[in-house]
């Protein structure tokens, strides 16, 4: 008598699904995964990792100013791992609280660009006409300038019609404000076009003869069907807004002083690289470097996983 065959438990199913096959077989997403996830968990957990607390005046000592990677300091002898900047703050620590913003920053404008771009993309495919037409205007305008650009121009506009005494806290969520709205084209432009293919299948058809109402059948029938996309987008997407965040800093229009993040960070080494303290920028650009690529990597990998007709 032949015995049952024992179910598998679901992280079994999941190991051995074709995407962990995928992702077992690519040493290009596993390294960009370990790269990113180690980069990301650093940054979360900076207060606990950092050696020092560098944006408390308090801690800083201006003697250990322009300390060298891995050599003592000749007035104090406190030795620096990547040396330190013109304020006396320790270059990991920056860097690793510098990354908490930058990644804050990526992870809440694409968030937004994602909510905004799949709501616009999902109404103007769904619903057509002249709803549609004006939606898809709008995005083909916004195509015709850089992304960085518009990011810049709404910055500008939201942060003069910001109270004074506000801006420098209200700083972050306009960053977020700016990025997210110069990113939401590109998730509206493929979710329209895969709402236009899905409204038309038997099983849209199916839930009108039933009575469901427009939303509910854009919500729970054909947005289900479209978020393989948007995933893919999401991820190459949080890579150009952590760039476009550090662009912005680094120019001077993005994070504020009190809240530096990596481009700012990059920004103030910038004005030490020719006076030889090369290692303020280096380690920052190193670090941003890394976190977007790894990021994009991910995204790819992604992309041909989640499309067949690349694979």
């Amino acid at each position: 008598m032949t015995q049952a065959p024992v179910p598998q438990s679901a992280i079994t199913r999941a190991w051995e699904s074709d995407f962990m096959w995928s992702f077992r077989h690519s040493p290009v997403a596993i390294v960009s995964f370990v790269v990113a996830a180690t980069l990301i968990f650093a940054a979360i957990f900076a207060p606990l990792i950092a050696p020092h607390t560098p944006f408390e005046p308090g801690t800083l000592n201006l003697m250990n100013g322009f300390s060298k990677p891995m050599e003592a300091n000749e007035f104090t002898g406190e030795t620096f791992v990547l040396g330190t900047d013109d304020q006396g703050r320790d270059v990991i620590s920056t860097i690793l609280y510098g990354m908490r913003i930058s990644l804050f920053v990526g992870f809440a404008a694409v968030t937004f660009a994602m909510v905004l771009g799949v709501t616009l993309g999902l109404v103007a495919g769904y619903a057509g006409g002249w709803t549609g037409t004006i939606i898809m205007r709008i995005a083909d305008v916004q195509l015709t300038f850089p992304g960085i650009l518009v990011a810049m121009l709404i910055f500008g506009i939201a942060k003069g019609i910001t109270p004074i005494h506000l801006r420098d806290q209200m700083a972050i969520w306009v960053l977020i404000l700016a990025i997210g709205l110069s990113e939401w084209v590109q998730f509206a432009r493929v979710v329209r076009g895969a709402t236009l293919v899905e409204r038309n299948k038997e099983y849209v058809q199916a839930a009108r003869l039933n009575g469901r109402r427009p939303l509910g059948i854009m919500l729970r029938h054909i947005l289900p069907n479209v978020l393989g996309p948007v995933l893919v987008i999401a991820t190459i997407s949080l890579a150009l807004a952590i760039i476009a965040e550090a662009t912005l800093s680094f120019l001077g229009v993005g994070a504020p002083p009190t809240q530096p993040s990596l481009g700012t960070l990059i920004r103030i080494g910038q004005g030490f690289l020719f006076s030889g303290e090369w290692w303020i920028i280096l380690f920052p650009s190193i670090t941003l470097l890394a976190l977007a690529l790894s990021v994009n990597l991910l995204g790819d990998w992604l992309r041909d996983v989640l499309n067949p007709k690349l694979r």
